[in-house]
Order: C-alpha cells, then structure tokens, then sequence
C-alpha cells in the first residue's frame, strides 16, 4: 500500500515563492493584502458545518494599526462549546468508516486549494491579523501548511503499512483506529500553518475534534475553514469555536468523551490543561493523549573557532525574524570574548540596516508585536536592561505603539549569565548575549544547559570539530531540535521533525509520523487459519 502511494509525489516540500521587488507574485499579494485590509470581515464560529453567528462581537485590530478597524468575530459561550462537542461525536461513526483514501483525498485537495487560489489570500490574512512580512507569511501559512497536509498523507500511508510478522498458518495484523471518543486542539497565533496542522492532523487519522484558535489568529483561522469546507470536510469532523480559552478547557476535559489534547501555546496553560485532565481522569472512558508544544528560551552558542560574520547573521535572522515570535527565535547567546566585538560590529551594521513597519510595505524586515501585552512587556525588558547596573542596551531599543505595537531589534548585553532577560521568555525581538572568556568554553557548555527550563532549539557555531562534538554531547538534553552552524529556527516538515522536552513539551515531533502515531489506538489483531481440537500439547505425550 505504501509503495504504490509514496510514487506519487505528495511529499515534496511546496517551494517558496521568492517575492523579489517588481515580481508578478509580490504584486499580486500585496494587492490582496490592500483589498482585504479596506474590507470590513465578520468571522462566525464553524460548527457541525455551519456558520454560527452570536450576539457578542469582538472587533479584530491590526498589529501594525491597532486603531484600523477590518471587522469583528463572533464570541461564543459554553454552549456553543457543548454543540461542538456533540456535532463531533454525531459525525464520529461516519467519518471513521470513511476509508482513510478518502480523508487523504480531502486534505491533499484543501493543499491543492492553498498552493493555487487560497495562496494570497492565507498569505494576506496572516500578514493583516499577525503582521508577518510577504516572506514569512509565505513560508508559513502558504508552503508549511501545505506540507504539513502533503506529508502527513504520506507518514499515514507509511504507519498503515508497517504490519507484524505472520507465522505458519496464522495471519498477524495491526488496525490503526482513531481515537476513542472527540479531540481538543488549542492553536497559538504566531504560526497559522500549526493552528491548521494540529487540528487537521488529527482529522486525518479518522477523528473528530473540537478546535480553539487564539484570538489573535481568527482571521487566517477562519480562511482555513474556508478551505477545508471547499475541499469536502464533512460536517462536525472539524468544529471551531471562539470561546473563553479557561471555560472552554474545564467544558472539554470534563468530558467523559474527551480522548485527546493537541496543544500549542504557553507552558503555564498546557501544565493547567495537564492537571485538569488529571482531576478527571476517573470521569473518562479512556485515557487522553497528551501532545504540547510550549515555547523555549533558545540558545546559541559560539565557540571562538567561529565564522563571524555567520554567527552575527544567524543572530539577526533567529532573534528578530517575525519580531523574535518563534517558539524557536534564538533569545540568548553566549560569544566568546574575543569574537564578540567583532560579532557586535556586524550585528550592528546589519540591524541599522533594518526596516521596520507594516507588512503592507514588503521591504520592511520586522513588523509589529502581537499585540498591547506583548509591547509592554518587551518595552518593560528594554527599560529594565538600561536601568541596570548589570546589564546595557547594546544595540537598538527604540519602542513605538503611536500607530502600531512596533519594538525595534534589540541587544541586550548582560554580566550576569542568570540576567532576567537570560533565562525568562519573552517572546519578542529582543536578544541577552553574555560574553564568555574563551578558556571557559566547557564551564559555558554547562551554563547553557543548566539556565533554563526549556528545551526547544539551540544552536552551535564552530569550525572546530572537536568543539562541535563537546557541545553535541554537553546539550544532548537541552534542545529538541539542535543546530550547527545555523540558526536555531526554520524547521521545514518532513526534513527537521519539530518539538522539545523540558518545559518546551512533549516532544512528539510535529512534521513526521512519530506525531501522528499519538492519535491512533492500534488493535491488534491474529487469525488463525486451521484452529487446534485438542487442548493437549505434544510435551503431554
């Protein structure tokens, strides 16, 4: 089965468009963007296949403008979050009975949809609703999404493949069910092709689920609905709700039905669900999977066999690339000392070098910040760091919400490797760099390891093999996803298979079928062709 699938070409990662100045591709976007930011969009709830409209709406603001009003969602309350429960496990019987060529069929057209027609217009929500630039926008609601839909067609077809071994007269098989009961996914807004992936991978595989997007997402969350309902996703397989993120998750895991959560957000939320589903696990009919991803404090670190110019550009690029709002964005690095001032030079001239503003303007790097609490907060670290007597602004600084929730590329440097901003995440376009004296290479190794409680990604940068090799082996534990010689961001799917442990998740591998394995509950299953008469083995004579 999974010979015959994988000679068609589903897994090829979707290429970029390169969106250079004066290109057909960014002029086509743009003038979407432009369309669809003077339009006034109402965003209802989608459940069991309808739209469903409340009397309690929310008006949508841009990052890059917050006073530009473009439309409203409409909130929902515990009802709604009972009907999307019951709509799922009305659709429940039908859709697993489906066969899996089928479901497969529906997610390869809805990647189909968003490579064609959908492409600016995901591209165009994103960069209104979470003010990503034409680059990253493209990179992520565009070719992401679409092969996180690709590929998991392909690890599904893999994982139904791989049965047991058969003996003389038996026949030994495995039966990859879907789960027992409804799905939850909770999505994040910094990355729209996760708030597709999480809930669609789960669908796939034959359940049904019920998803909350941040409210910060609705926009390209609302486009992913179109998409999925053009491409033939029946009623009540995937239902999404605009509810009260603490109500909605007390509804959902009280559930006896409740068979799994599917997260991406803060750690102090996951760990909150993680208790919820604890103090009801008497109530459930079989116990939930538990698959999260919950940030990191990401790492880089420099030996002083380093290339200069490479690790002040993987700095620039990891830190501040969508205004350091990765879960993956590099947020504290370690150069030795005698590197840094000449890292701190090209670092310097290439942030000068920035443009920052609204996406609208495609030569503009860095946009703004999510939203008022993201801006206060980076603006807090900022005025914190000057004030200190252990830490500078090294580069940058500047903070702007006159129009837009912009914060500028920042250093900071610090002579305190435990400085606030070296070990808390902040989730915004700011960098702690502490310098290191060469000789303390391995004594730094260990710092690295031991400051944070996350564990998502990290990078290393050295010529030196033998280096390379100390820090593999000293921060086998302290990322998920490791570099050398490159930034710590831009796993692409089906290449770098994403997730942390720690405090960064449950390390179940977003992008490869390891994920996908955590939705199904296998049956095994033994025929035996010519069935024994006689209870009586040989050894009884």
């Amino acid at each position: 089965m999974s010979k015959a699938i994988s000679q068609v070409p589903f897994a090829v990662n979707e290429p970029v468009n390169s969106y250079v100045p004066g290109s057909p591709e960014v002029k086509n976007l743009i003038a979407t963007y432009k369309k669809m930011w003077a339009e006034k969009i109402e965003i209802p709830m989608f459940i069991n296949g309808k739209e469903v409209k409340t009397d309690e709406k929310v008006q949508l603001q841009s990052p890059q403008d917050h006073a530009h009003d473009f439309g409203f969602y409409y909130k929902g309350t515990m009802q709604h979050v009972d009907d999307a429960i019951n709509a799922a496990l009305a659709a429940k019987k039908e859709w697993n009975e489906l066969g899996w060529e089928h479901r497969a069929a529906i997610f390869l057209k809805a990647a189909d949809l968003l490579a064609g027609p959908y492409r600016d217009v995901i591209n165009a929500a994103t960069m209104i609703g979470q003010s990503k630039n034409v680059h990253q926008a493209e990179i992520d609601a565009a070719c992401e999404f679409i092969d996180f839909l690709r590929f998991n067609v392909e690890f599904m077809t893999e994982m139904y493949s791989e049965q047991p071994v058969s003996d003389s007269g038996i026949w030994n098989r495995v039966e990859y069910r879907p789960l027992e009961g409804f799905c939850f996914a909770v999505t994040p807004f910094n990355f729209t092709a996760i708030s597709g992936n999480l809930p669609t991978c789960m669908a796939m595989l034959g359940n049904v689920v019920v998803w909350k997007p941040s409210d910060k997402q609705v926009y390209s969350a609302k486009v992913i609905m179109d998409v999925l309902i053009e491409a033939g996703l029946p009623a009540g397989v995937i239902n999404m709700v605009f509810t009260d993120g603490k109500e909605t998750a007390e509804k959902v895991m009280s559930h006896p039905d409740f068979a799994g959560l599917h997260f991406t957000g803060s750690t102090k939320v996951f760990q909150g669900m993680w208790k919820m589903i604890g103090d009801n696990i008497h109530n459930y009919r079989t116990y939930p999977r538990i698959v999260g991803e919950t940030g990191g404090k990401d790492f880089v670190i420099a030996h002083p066999s380093s290339n200069v110019e490479a690790v002040a550009t993987a700095l620039v690029r990891g830190s501040f690339e969508y205004q350091g709002q990765k879960c993956s964005a590099a947020s504290r690095a370690y150069v030795p000392k005698s590197l840094w001032a000449d890292v701190k030079k090209v670092m310097e001239t290439q942030i000068n070098s920035i443009k920052v503003g609204s996406p609208e303007d495609p030569s503009n790097f860095v946009n703004a910040v999510i939203d008022k609490n993201s801006f206060e907060k980076c603006k807090g670290y900022i005025d914190r760091a000057t004030a200190s007597g252990e830490a500078e602004i090294a580069i940058g600084g500047k903070v702007d919400d006159s129009k837009g929730w912009f914060v500028h590329p920042t250093v900071i440097e610090t002579t305190n490797p435990h400085y606030e901003s070296m070990v808390e995440e902040i989730f915004g376009p700011i960098l702690s760099v502490y310098v290191y004296e060469d000789q303390d290479w391995k004594e730094t190794l260990k710092l690295v390891d031991s400051t944070s409680p996350y564990s998502l990604t990290g990078s290393v940068f050295a010529q030196d093999r033998y280096a390379i090799n100390e820090a593999f082996k000293a921060l086998e534990n302290a990322s998920g996803n490791f570099y050398i010689n490159d930034k710590p961001t831009g796993a692409v799917v089906g290449q770098q298979p994403f997730g942390g442990g720690r405090a960064s998740g449950t390390n179940d591998k977003a992008g490869s079928k390891m994920n996908l394995l955590r939705w199904t509950s296998v049956r095994s299953v033994k025929e035996t062709f010519v069935s024994p008469k006689d209870y009586k083995y040989p050894y009884l004579g």
